[in-house]
């Protein structure tokens, strides 16, 4: 539905985002009287194929498509100058919509960290992890108790054309013996274990699983109180005696073509909820007049609440794509990625057909959550021996690194002639840098937001980085596959270094001798990444949950401080970083917040 059906609602949300449609589809199903507006940016993808197929992600995203926002940070010393972009989704869905597919579950300590040491009672693993089996069907096996049976989102594991992937598992068995194989990689209490990695895709249909088609388009042809208003863009929250009773918005299309237009405005009878993103919500808020005296002042915004916190405490993932050749009996994803459409009505055919192929892929089909042991540690050294003591060590289900395969060169360099690679991909699972985001153009919700992400400002975050370039690196050289490192995306290492990158006939022994680096070498890797570093998309922390005198923005019921019917629901309220893909982070907070209205509502089977 594309019009507005009233102009007073129950619930209005401020943003159409994973979050979002999981909070308002179990509304809307639970109770189909109530009346329920959600207002988003960008576009619907209902049955739209760059969205449902799961591989046209990499193609979204790099060729700056509608379903984006790009968010470009401050120049930052730490970066070498470097002004990092950082893409968000931008459509009805938003992130679960335009992913990876990657499926990665929190650390159960993240969340009982949330509870613990940020004061927010009923959010520890024991009350999040039922819902998020509630929500899912895991198809992997349905009969694993750490995961759900029969709820909306489907995930499952590629069939076939993933034998990167298996490579990469090869290696580990017998490269390090230390680190078992597993079955679950997601297993909540447990990590340090090499698996096959599943992904958000329905294993019978092919087709990407997120929460839009599945909590939200799934009812709006039966129920007329649950309206979907896309491209409007909201402005800010209209707050009377502070009390919420509606938004501002404007048309998107007309914003975007002609300038900011005439404001719109529709009410909400009981409760207003933010849901526009670690980027959106602090923006929302802000331009509401909730937020810190200094940043409202310079936007010329009128303070409603003081919450110094808003906008503040970003967090993020530092990830790498560090490329390797491939022969040509490898699977990838690089006919995808690059080819244009033209040459891929085979792939398209086979996927409309029976939901298989190329298309139905990740590419992303093996890793670890890996722990450092002793010797580790040791390489790891001082700059990250305080980090581990603190945050680490006491944690044995948080990992500092993801690191596995991607069947595919994820780089946009015109100069990497197209053919086969594959690329140890890692990231940091809890940077301890962080960074802020806030309004810069007063109430035009087009200027720019004033983003420093903070990515490398503290050097426990650059040790590990070099650490896990490393490690891949040792893998990267034994799969079956290896032709050796594309060098042009490789550091640059001194001439003469045993460390250089260069094209090989085939893959090294298993017991080979690991490369030994200098410290020259180490130098080069460590300007490799503050040269090529970015963000994992996985952006939150922006409205934290926690108490408002340590700069918390909501509290454990998701109400914002200092207003009545308005509450934050969505990444930007996670207090600490999770050791995962935020999609699936996204989805508990979607589940627990329907809950928490719910119980405030009257409304029951939720």
């Amino acid at each position: 539905m594309s019009i507005l059906a009233h102009d007073t609602y129950d619930i209005i949300f401020a943003g159409g985002g994973a979050a979002a449609c999981v909070t308002a589809g179990r509304l809307a199903a639970a109770s189909p009287s109530l009346r329920i507006l959600v207002l988003e940016a960008g576009s619907h993808t209902r049955d739209v194929q760059d969205h449902i197929q799961p591989a046209r992600y990499f193609k979204n995203l790099t060729t700056a498509g509608p379903a984006f926002t790009y968010h470009i940070g401050k120049p930052s010393p730490a970066l070498l100058g470097r002004a990092p972009i950082i893409p968000s989704g931008r459509c009805v869905g938003g992130g679960s919509g335009v992913n990876f597919t990657m499926y990665t579950r929190a650390s159960a300590s993240d969340y009982d960290d949330w509870e613990n040491q940020f004061a927010n009672p009923g959010w520890g693993s024991k009350d999040i992890i039922p819902l998020l089996k509630k929500a899912e069907t895991y198809q992997v096996d349905p009969s694993n108790p750490l995961h759900g049976s029969s709820g909306p989102i489907k995930v499952s594991l590629a069939p076939d054309e993933i034998n990167v992937g298996l490579q990469y598992l090869e290696v580990a068995a017998a490269y390090d013996p230390t680190r078992p194989l597993t079955d679950d990689v997601n297993a909540f209490y447990t990590c340090n274990a090499y698996g096959r990695w599943p992904r958000y895709v329905d294993a019978a249909t092919g087709r990407r699983s997120d929460t839009a088609h599945h909590y939200i388009y799934n009812q709006l042809d039966h129920n007329q109180n649950l309206v979907v208003q896309d491209r409007s863009r909201v402005v800010r929250v209209i707050i009377q005696n502070n009390i919420a009773v509606g938004v501002e918005y404007v048309d998107d299309t007309i914003g975007r073509a002609k300038g900011t237009p005439q404001l719109k405005t529709v009410y909400a009878s009981r409760l207003v909820v933010v849901a526009a993103g670690a980027f959106g919500s602090p923006a929302v808020l802000e331009r509401s007049g909730i937020g810190s005296k200094e940043v409202l002042q310079k936007n010329d915004i009128e303070q409603i609440v003081d919450l110094p916190g808003v906008g503040e405490h970003y967090m993020d993932h530092n990830l790498m794509f560090v490329p390797y050749v491939a022969n040509e009996d490898a699977d990838t994803l690089d006919v995808v990625f690059r080819s244009p459409e033209d040459e891929l009505q085979a792939y398209n055919d086979l996927w409309r057909t029976k939901g298989q192929g190329l298309l139905s892929h990740s590419g992303l089909d093996a890793g670890i959550k890996i722990r450092p042991d002793e010797e580790d540690l040791k390489e790891l050294g001082p700059d990250f021996e305080k980090r581990w003591n603190e945050y680490f060590a006491s944690a044995p289900d948080k990992p500092i690194m993801w690191i596995g395969t991607l069947a595919a060169y994820a780089g946009v360099d015109p100069a990497v002639p197209r053919g086969k690679y594959y690329s140890m991909t890692y990231y940091t699972e809890y940077p301890a840098s962080t960074g802020r985001v806030h309004v810069s153009g007063g109430l035009d919700p087009y200027k720019p937001l004033d983003v420093e992400p903070g990515f490398l400002n503290e050097p426990a975050d650059l040790v590990v980085l070099r650490w896990a370039y490393k490690k891949g690196r040792e893998f990267g050289r034994r799969m079956k596959s290896y032709r050796g490192e594309l060098a042009i995306s490789h550091p640059l290492f001194p001439e003469g270094s045993e460390a250089r990158a260069q094209l090989a006939v085939g893959p090294v022994g298993i017991s080979a001798p690991d490369i030994k680096y200098s410290k020259e070498d180490d130098d080069a890797i460590d300007e490799y990444h503050r040269r090529t570093v970015e963000t994992t998309w996985h952006s939150i922390g922006t409205c934290a949950m926690k108490p408002r005198e340590v700069g918390g923005v909501v509290d454990s019921r998701l109400n914002v401080y200092g207003v009545q019917r308005l509450k934050v629901a969505d990444c930007s309220i996670a207090p600490g970083n999770v050791s995962a893909n935020t999609y699936n982070t996204a989805i508990a907070i979607g589940e627990k917040a329907a809950v928490i209205i719910a119980e405030e509502l009257g409304i029951s089977n939720v």
